[in-house]
């Protein structure tokens, strides 16, 4: 579980994002999962977006997909979502304690 310190850092640092997973009409289905699942595989924060005509809202396909990729919200702000998952061996993104 994220502390607030450590939820304030990952935001910072994903402001500089791009959005790399797009959820669309066919919701949070499992080629949404693999493209995750691989992206995650380079890096450990990405930004993710939430299409108008998609059948979910933003908050529940966040987290829909973290349970499903085994990561955590960061955040959700209108349409688009924040996960992190940290590297098993040599993270990149040191959290504060």
């Amino acid at each position: 579980m994220l502390t607030s310190k450590q939820r304030s850092f990952l935001i910072g640092l994903s402001n500089q994002l791009d959005p790399v997973v797009q959820i669309g009409k066919n919701g949070v289905s499992p080629e949404t999962v693999v493209s995750t699942e691989e992206a995650f595989n380079t890096r450990e924060l990405l930004k993710g977006a939430v299409m108008k005509m998609a059948p979910v809202d933003p908050r529940e396909a966040a987290e829909t997909l973290a349970g499903r990729t085994r990561s955590q919200v960061v955040m959700v702000i209108g349409r688009k979502f924040v996960l992190y998952k940290p590297f098993k061996e040599n993270p990149k993104i040191v959290l504060p304690k």
